[in-house]
This record gives structure tokens, C-alpha cells and sequence, in this order.
């Protein structure tokens, strides 16, 4: 793995988040917690703000692991022992009358956002509630999505040759990325966005 020295670097690497944790070690930052609060804590740090000062976004407490029969729909989320593992897939199958229950995308975003925000009030009825009514669109729009969709196109853009003719190539990416986000298509790299967008990013084309 190499070691960022500087933002644009940072930014400009894919990393898996076995790697992000082992970055955060090393420059002594927080190390615990979903791929996209690692990716916070680092570019908090290139940005110039002290390791000091860079806080985890999330307190863990040493709780008991509730067991799927002290699991009801009144149970908190957050601070309860409550966690997505075999006991809470237990209630779950027995709840919806399943013979096995897999935790969906949008049970585990709600379930972040209300850690990530200390939501002691939510509970396991809120979670099913608004994991129902979450839509694609405010799926896309998760710091934690856009982090794998962002490092994915960066990635796959710089590994097409003809990126290379362009200076300051992460604002080329950064344009076309602009539009790849706001439309409906996947939001994936291909050499097609660089003809197709030809015009506006040929100010970067090296001479």
C-alpha cells in the first residue's frame, strides 16, 4: 500500500478499508468505523487539521449483546446491545415470519446514521419504518456511497491511458464526475465520457 504524503494524493488512490485503518494508525487518527468516517478522518488530516483534533464521529460503549428474545420492537437501537448479528436475524425471522432473514442496504444506512448521530430515542420499529421509505435516490446520496462511486471512477479514469494527456487531471475527473453523478446511468468511469464531454474539459488537454 502506498502512503499518501498530501491530499491530492490521498484522493486521487482507491483504498479498501482495511487500508484506510491502517492509515489512520499510522498518523495516529480515530481507526474505528465505516469506510467513509476513516475517509473523513484523513482528509480532515491532509487538509491540515492536527491528528489531535480529529475526533472519532462515534462513541463505543462496552454493552451487552442483547439475545433475540430480549429483542422486541420497542428496543433501542442505539445503546441498547442491540446489533445486526445471528440473535437480531433470530427476531427478525420470527418477527416477518421467515424461515431465514438477511438485514437489507437500508436497515444498515438508518442504523449508521442513528450511531453516527447518537439517536437514543430510535427504535427498532423507527428503523424498520424508515429503512421502508428510504429511497434509491437518498441511497445514492450517502457519504458512504458516494465515497466507493468517487474512489471506484477516480480509480478506472486513471487507469485509461489517454487520461494522461490532460495537466491537472483530477479536475478533469472531478467534471466528469459532476456529470456521471446527476444522471440516472451507473456511476462508473468509461473512456466514452472523454469525447462526449470533449469540449468543455479540452482546456486541460496538454499542449
Amino acid at each position: 500500500m502506498e502512503i499518501p504524503q498530501n491530499l491530492t494524493q490521498f484522493k486521487t488512490t482507491y483504498y479498501y478499508k482495511t487500508d484506510l485503518v491502517k492509515l489512520c494508525r499510522k498518523f495516529c487518527l480515530p481507526a474505528v468505523g465505516t469506510k467513509a468516517e476513516l475517509n473523513s478522518y484523513l482528509i480532515a488530516y491532509f487538509s491540515g487539521i492536527p491528528a489531535r483534533d480529529i475526533k472519532p464521529k462515534r462513541k463505543n460503549k462496552a454493552v451487552k449483546t442483547l439475545k433475540a428474545e430480549e429483542i422486541s420492537l420497542n428496543t433501542k437501537v442505539v445503546g441498547s446491545g442491540f446489533k445486526f448479528n445471528n440473535e437480531a436475524r433470530k427476531f427478525f425471522a420470527a418477527y416477518f415470519g421467515l424461515s431465514k432473514f438477511s438485514f437489507k442496504k437500508e436497515m444498515a444506512i438508518v442504523k449508521r446514521k442513528a450511531e453516527k448521530e447518537n439517536d437514543t430515542e430510535m427504535t427498532v420499529e423507527d428503523l424498520l419504518q424508515q429503512a421502508q421509505i428510504l429511497s434509491k435516490n437518498q441511497i445514492d446520496q450517502v457519504a458512504e456511497e458516494l465515497t466507493y462511486q468517487w474512489n471506484n471512477f477516480v480509480r478506472d479514469f486513471f487507469q485509461d491511458k489517454d487520461t494522461s494527456n490532460f495537466h491537472e487531471p483530477l479536475k478533469v475527473a472531478a467534471l466528469l464526475w459532476r456529470h456521471v453523478r446527476s444522471a440516472t446511468d451507473e456511476k462508473v468511469y468509461c473512456h466514452e465520457l472523454l469525447t462526449k464531454y470533449a469540449q468543455e474539459i479540452s482546456s486541460y488537454r496538454a499542449n
